[in-house]
């Protein structure tokens, strides 16, 4: 495994907790509406076309499901009128290889102390107590790949950003992911390391190309940009503070010990099914093949 720490912010930065879910936006004149009309029995608003596309061409019986999504600490502050942006695609690890992974997670509970499944944030020593619910808390859910920082954005952005996000990313071919290799990430504050699964060979390329389609949207609308060097992955644990060396550690010493699974095997594969945006506390669907 390279020594190589890469300092990602975007899987500990959003918080369904805080985060409001954004209001319909006003039917103004000076904003794109591209979501129905609330009721038919209202009027029916005046609808601009989208944005040009050359504007972008510039060069658990344990009660887990009520403990909900835990306590993900943002990195920038809330304030009234934002709501947190992020796009990924959303990923499902396949039920063939979740005892291998199962059992891995729960080699690496007994020599690393204090971790928690991301997301849900329940301890992952209470987990590997029961089998089933391992694989389902931890393993069970949906993932995602980050394609882009998440983000704070105004209420008035919100429709320019959807609408350029589902014609930038409108016509997605099928194509096949590949988790080739256990890393540890770090956040950009320092405050939490996370195990994770990176895309090192196949899918690679073409979610290098979304990330980047992504990109450009965001720096048409003044967010930053995603990391120059982009390492696709999901992250399935987290310990607090920067641990990395330890936890990189404990992953070399137990991957033999893993049964199938190596550093130079791939961990499992996945068929890209589309792109999501969540902003604020909903989601949209941006599209799917």
């Amino acid at each position: 495994m390279e020594a190589l720490i890469a300092n990602y912010g975007d899987d500990d930065s959003s918080s369904s907790e805080t985060d409001i879910s954004p209001p319909s936006t006003p039917n103004t004149r000076h904003k794109l509406t591209f979501e129905e009309s609330e009721s038919k029995s209202e009027p029916e608003p005046v609808r601009l076309p989208p944005p040009p596309l050359s504007l972008l061409n510039s060069s658990n019986s344990l009660d887990y499901m009520e403990i909900g999504q835990g306590s993900r600490v943002r990195n920038f502050p809330h304030i009234e009128g934002n709501y947190a942006l992020h796009v990924f695609i959303p990923v499902s690890i396949p039920p063939t290889s979740m005892k291998n992974l199962a059992l891995f997670l729960k080699r690496i509970a007994k020599v690393v102390p204090d971790l928690h499944v991301v997301d849900v944030d329940i301890p992952l020593s209470i987990l590997c107590k029961d089998d089933q619910k391992l694989e389902q808390v931890a393993l069970g859910r949906e993932f995602h790949i980050s394609l882009g920082r998440t983000v704070p954005i105004r209420v008035h952005q919100i429709d320019s950003i959807l609408a350029m996000l589902r014609h930038k990313l409108s016509s997605p071919k099928q194509y096949w992911i590949d988790f080739d290799k256990w890393d540890v990430f770090v956040n950009d504050v320092q405050t939490r390391s996370f195990l994770a699964m990176e895309v090192v060979a196949g899918g690679l390329a073409e979610v290098a190309k979304q990330i980047q389609s992504v990109n450009e949207i965001y720096r048409f609308h003044n967010l930053p940009e995603f990391y120059e060097d982009p390492r696709p992955h999901i992250s399935l644990i987290w310990a607090s503070g920067n641990v990395s060396d330890l936890l990189k550690k404990r992953v070399m010493e137990n991957l033999s010990a893993a049964g199938t699974m190596s550093q130079n095997r791939r961990i499992f594969t996945f068929k890209f099914k589309g792109i999501k945006c969540r902003i604020g506390n909903k989601q949209y669907k941006i599209c799917n093949v």
